[in-house]
């Protein structure tokens, strides 16, 4: 039997007191969820500050579990105290399009409004985009990358001030940042994922040069849906899942496939992606996957100290569990698996 003294000792390493930047938002309530029913201690900011709602504006009763601030990610003075006491820090902010205007339509549960913003918005993306809009507000710079890099910078810095003032170590802590897999060009700008990218390795040499460091995970979810909190989702998800269940049945002969091979050696802005035609076929191979999924995979990279780096789709299913696709004995497809 463990001894009172033993457990005081380990209470306070296996507490998880989590901050999670846009808790309030589709993938960043996956993470509340997920960490409320784990019994964590769960904070939130926002730019509103107001706690999740459903698309018909109801409070869901883990919202009372959750603590709601209104804070500015760019902004780290108005959040600081929030990271004193966090030791995981999970950021879900980010933008598929530039200037983020179809965001409204899709929060509003308006499908006309959302589709003729990310038409326009993927009509803008194939023609090229402006060089002088880079880098302002709501833009891929800002959201995907520079957002994510101003938290963990405040992360670590509180990180270190508590250390040097306790003298103590605080192992465990960990920062978390949505990223995406490479499966969406050439429909979305190939920035939206350079950007992804830059974040991952800007937070990953961070966080390994603190002191002491911070283990940084960088999750890679593909198509995310809900049919219920975003159902213009859905049908986009089972038409994915039908024509990668196709794709894989043709194999080597699927179109797709021979054109990937044919064109493997080239590569995309400055080498740093390979060609589009690789980012459809990844698509058509990588399965959608569930919004809850996706926070209860953040939520056991936290409890997993093995966790770390880039986490694609697959090994956030290993961390769920999920029977391996070669070891499945019904003979489907993994798309059909999409849950």
């Amino acid at each position: 039997m463990m001894s009172s003294q033993l457990k005081a000792s380990l209470t306070p390493a296996m507490q998880k007191n989590i901050l999670v930047i846009g808790g309030n938002g589709f993938v960043g309530s996956a993470v509340c969820r997920s960490a409320v029913r784990r019994g964590w201690k769960v904070q939130s900011i926002s730019k509103s500050g107001k706690p999740f709602t459903t698309p018909n504006g109801h409070l869901p009763a883990w919202t009372e579990k959750v603590e709601w601030h209104a804070a500015s990610a760019f902004e780290p003075t108005s959040y600081q105290s929030l990271l004193s006491s966090s030791n995981a820090v999970v950021h879900t902010l980010g933008t598929l399009f530039d200037g983020g205007r179809y965001k409204q339509p899709l929060k509003d549960q308006n499908p006309l409004g959302t589709v003729v913003e990310g038409t326009k918005s993927v009509v803008n993306g194939l023609l090229g985009d402006n060089p002088l809009e880079r880098g302002g507000p709501g833009s891929y710079e800002n959201m995907n990358r520079e957002s994510a890099i101003t938290v963990c910078k405040a992360f670590i810095s509180g990180n270190s001030a508590t250390s040097s003032s306790t003298s103590q170590s605080r192992p465990g802590n960990t920062f978390v940042y949505v990223s995406a897999e490479d499966v969406f060009r050439p429909a979305i700008p190939a920035r939206y994922i350079t950007t992804k990218r830059e974040a991952e390795r800007m937070i990953q040499e961070l966080c390994s040069q603190s002191t002491p460091p911070i283990r940084s995970v960088m999750v890679r979810p593909s198509f995310i849906y809900h049919p219920h909190f975003r159902p213009i989702s859905s049908p986009i998800a089972a038409l994915i899942a039908a024509a990668g269940g196709i794709h894989q049945a043709l194999g080597v002969f699927s179109p797709l496939s021979v054109l990937t091979n044919l064109t493997r050696s080239q590569r995309h802005e400055g080498n740093a992606l390979d060609n589009p035609i690789a980012s459809m076929n990844r698509a058509l191979t990588i399965p959608p996957i569930h919004v809850d999924h996706v926070g209860e995979a953040i939520c056991a990279a936290i409890e997993d100290e093995g966790a770390n780096g880039p986490l694609d789709v697959w090994a956030m299913r290993r961390l769920l569990g999920w029977v391996q696709d070669s070891e499945k004995t019904s003979g489907s497809a993994s798309f059909a698996d999409t849950r």
